[in-house]
C-alpha cells in the first residue's frame, strides 16, 4: 500500500486576501492500492465530510451513541437498529415534501 500527505487549502476571494487573512489548510493522511490517483484521493477526502454529518444526525436523531451494553450482540443490536431508523427517517423526509406538494396541488 502506498500512503499519501493530502492538503486542502481554503479558497480565499480577494478582500479577504487584502485584509492579511491566511487560507486554511487542512490535512488527510491517506493510504491506498499503489495504483490510487489523485482524484481518488480527493473524492474519498471530500466523501468523508457527508459521512460525519450522517453519524452525527444519527447521534442526535435517533440516538446512535446512547447504549450501555456488556456484550458484541446487544451493541450490535442497537448500532443496527438505530441505523435502520435513521435511514428510515431520511427517506421519509427525502419523500414527505413530494407528497406534501402533490396534495396540495390536487386540492
Amino acid at each position: 500500500w502506498g500512503r499519501w500527505l493530502l492538503v486542502r487549502r481554503q479558497i480565499l476571494t480577494d478582500d479577504q486576501t487584502a485584509a492579511g487573512r491566511e487560507p486554511e489548510l487542512a490535512y488527510y493522511l491517506c493510504a491506498g492500492p499503489p495504483g490510487t490517483t489523485d482524484d481518488e484521493l480527493i473524492r474519498v477526502a471530500g466523501a468523508r465530510w457527508a459521512i460525519e454529518e450522517c453519524f452525527q444526525t444519527a447521534k442526535t436523531e435517533v440516538g446512535l451513541d446512547h447504549y450501555q451494553v456488556r456484550r458484541y450482540d446487544a451493541w450490535y443490536r442497537h448500532i443496527t437498529l438505530a441505523m435502520l431508523a435513521h435511514a428510515y427517517l431520511a427517506v421519509t423526509a427525502a419523500i414527505a415534501p413530494k407528497d406534501l406538494a402533490a396534495a396540495s396541488s390536487r386540492s
